[in-house]
């Protein structure tokens, strides 16, 4: 069951185009990743989403709703955190805790009080007096502590340290458990790695591959390492076959998965002895498609 649907949106401001024909799909229970650098229009389209802005072209809805008619009854049911929490000054944490809470219309104290012990804060200060981790404490808090059935997260762990980013994590991962879904935008891409089911990649305005982490690292290349009995010439010159060296007796190489049969099998009549094979991080399958521009936008 889809939780968000966003097909084909296309914003633009005046002349420059921020975005072209997004897709993007959020089932329920699932967490998705929404990886770009700066500037690649990830937060225009957070914004398109939240019904803050209004798509030149295509639909967004969410809970099969329209997510620019319908906003003021879909925010019932969400829950935004951005990467830059603003607070009102005079009021202490625990103040806005309550009063987002009670906007939201769904917030559980028992979980707020559970959060705040958690999260490490000190909820009678003045929103004034904390640093921007802290500020971005209270906004978690507040999103946690409701009963969303979605999270729309935008660099939601901007200014934790590892600790509290653990602590997300675990919040992240519950609220999966309980059917909830989540959007998460993420300069953290292990973050990404760790937590998310699927991911779509966005650059320059335009996303350029999404599906399932299984089928992204199928589509990428992997690390070897192997050891052989006899001599291997002329492996760097093999197509698919990148970044060839040696090391303590082993053979390092990348390999692309159309290679992996012919390479197979030359290192077969070669006597494996050992052999290792990992998928290349989300770092670096995010590299490869940035290698080609730099995506800002």
């Amino acid at each position: 069951m889809l939780t968000l649907d966003v097909k084909n949106i296309s914003k633009c401001f005046g002349k420059f185009q921020a975005l072209s024909n997004v897709n993007l799909q959020v089932r329920q229970g699932e967490v998705h990743g929404f990886i770009g650098p700066n500037g690649a229009g990830k937060s225009t389209t957070i914004r398109v989403i939240l019904g803050i802005l209004q798509a030149t072209e295509g639909q967004v809805t969410v809970f099969g709703m329209d997510a620019w008619r319908d906003k003021v009854e879909i925010h019932r049911k969400i829950s935004y955190v951005p990467g830059d929490v603003n607070l009102w000054p005079n009021l202490t944490g625990g103040e806005v805790i309550d009063l987002f809470m009670k906007l939201q219309g769904t917030g559980d104290k028992t979980k707020r009080d559970e959060l705040i012990r958690r999260f490490q804060l000190d909820p009678t200060k003045k929103c004034r007096t904390y640093s921007k981790g802290n500020r971005q404490k209270v906004a978690l808090i507040a999103a946690f502590a409701t009963e969303a059935d979605l999270f729309i997260l935008d660099e939601p762990t901007s200014g934790l340290d590892p600790l509290m980013e653990k602590v997300f994590h675990e919040c992240v991962l519950e609220v999966k458990a309980a059917g909830k879904s989540v959007l998460l935008s993420s300069h953290i891409l292990s973050e990404v790695e760790k937590l998310c089911d699927t991911v779509s990649i966005i650059r320059r305005g335009e996303i350029i591959q999404s599906g399932s982490m299984v089928e992204l690292r199928e589509q990428q290349r992997v690390n070897v390492s192997v050891v052989v009995a006899k001599e291997i010439k002329g492996l760097e010159a093999m197509a698919g076959v990148h970044e060839v060296a040696e090391f303590d007796g082993k053979i390092q190489f990348q390999l692309e998965p159309q290679a992996k049969a012919d390479v197979m099998r030359i290192l077969a009549a070669h006597e494996v002895i050992e052999i290792e094979i990992v998928p290349l991080p989300l770092e670096d399958l995010f590299m490869q498609h940035y290698a080609q521009g730099d995506g800002e936008r």
